[in-house]
């Protein structure tokens, strides 16, 4: 049976940082950002292994895609993708990044698409309830036990990262480790409540949406991009189900979450967290304050310089260079092609789970075992902050 309270893991990490990553190529526009404008380039997977499910769940069915099977006790990756979105829109240019296909070929991966938001979606009827977003995070063990996954790895982005964050206070033992895009833990008051519903009343629905995905300034900066999500948004999403959800997420409630020892009996989230955020994003605000709630210990906060709103579309490379670090951070050790350290590529030959318990230190698991490389100290200067150490495994 779940357990339905926090259950607390003393999980030692390196410590709060904040890695401003040197852009690798601007902004999608231009040829890039037309060719977007395609929607195969969402769309279309390279991988044809993908399976389609509906699961039933306490709160009604959700649309899944997975790809592979639970390989011993590694985790699966589970995503959820933002408010206006679907699992296609929102991640499959960044699953489809070579380097991310390195490393995720290793995991069972599973994307999961919020209730009538998948491509090809049936309307729901007049006068359904569309699910809280505490009622969506409580949706995903059904996910979880139907696949039989002993824990997961959550990648969300926006209204899917709050709802992983939700699933992870409530069921924090199926999950590992958490990486949330674009966070905002507050609620709306009814000034935002208001300037949303007067927002409505004079934009389409898409333009509404894009206002929360993009920046001001890539709106009017960045028009190739901002008008192929435009498209999408109108042409994939069903709309009248788009504006079930985008109502749900704008009456969410604060995320119940406070830093450890600033409140009596704080909640917060206890497994390795990675926030991220592009340093031209609307979230940024939002991002910036979950930090400050989140336990230094376990948390590596990353904001992406000369990024926007969708860094996992405009800089995949940065994002899963990223995501290999947290997975070496976490114990998981990726034998990968990098460019950058090796001059070329380094056999893939596996990526298995260091030998520790769930309460060892990253220390005292790296000076454990022998057999393994040397541990290298991977430091990020940050402006005005100085330098910050993370010791993480790099196999060279």
């Amino acid at each position: 049976m779940m357990k339905e309270r926090l259950l607390l893991h003393d999980v030692t990490m390196a410590g709060l940082q904040e890695l401003r990553f040197p852009e690798e190529k601007p902004l999608l526009r231009g040829q890039e950002a037309a060719e977007l404008e395609n929607s195969d380039t969402f769309l279309l997977a390279v991988d044809t292994d993908w399976k389609e499910h509906d699961i039933e769940t306490p709160y009604g069915l959700l649309h899944v895609v997975i790809r592979g099977s639970p390989k011993g006790n590694r985790p699966a990756i589970l995503t959820y993708h933002d408010v206006g979105l679907n699992h296609k829109l929102c991640f499959n240019t960044f699953f489809n990044f070579e380097d991310m296909q390195e490393i995720t070929k290793h995991f069972v991966v599973c994307h999961v698409d919020a209730p009538g938001q998948q491509v090809g979606a049936s309307q729901f009827p007049q006068g359904y309830q569309f699910p809280s977003m505490e009622q969506l995070a409580a949706m995903l063990p059904s996910v979880v036990q139907h696949f039989g996954f002993k824990y997961v790895i959550g990648i969300g982005v926006g209204a899917g990262a709050y709802v992983l964050a939700k699933f992870a206070l409530i069921f924090p033992d199926l999950v590992e480790g958490l990486v949330l895009m674009n966070i905002d833990p507050n609620g709306k008051g009814w000034i935002d409540w208001a300037a949303t519903k007067l927002s409505g009343l004079t934009s389409t629905l898409p333009d509404t949406v894009l206002s929360h995905l993009f920046s001001q300034e890539e709106l009017v900066n960045n028009t190739e991009l901002v008008q192929s999500y435009r498209q999408q948004i109108g042409n994939v999403v069903n709309q009248a189900n788009l504006q079930l959800f985008w109502n749900m997420y704008n009456s969410r409630r604060d995320l119940d979450i406070n830093r450890p020892g600033t409140v009596p009996n704080a909640k917060t989230l206890r497994c390795p967290v990675m926030l991220v955020v592009g340093d031209n994003a609307p979230a940024e605000d939002g991002v910036v304050e979950c930090n400050s709630k989140l336990d230094p210990t376990t948390t590596t906060f990353l904001k992406m310089a000369d990024s926007g709103g969708l860094p996992q579309v405009t800089q995949p490379g940065k994002l899963s260079e990223a995501f290999k670090y947290f997975l070496q951070g976490m114990g998981y050790i990726a034998y990968l092609k990098d460019r950058r350290l090796s001059g070329g590529a380094v056999p893939s030959a596996s990526m298995t789970r260091l030998a520790r318990s769930r309460t060892a230190s990253l220390t005292s698991a790296s000076s454990g075992d022998g057999s393994r490389p040397p541990a290298c100290t991977h430091s990020e200067s940050s402006e005005g902050l100085g330098q910050v150490n993370h010791t993480m495994e790099v196999s060279c």
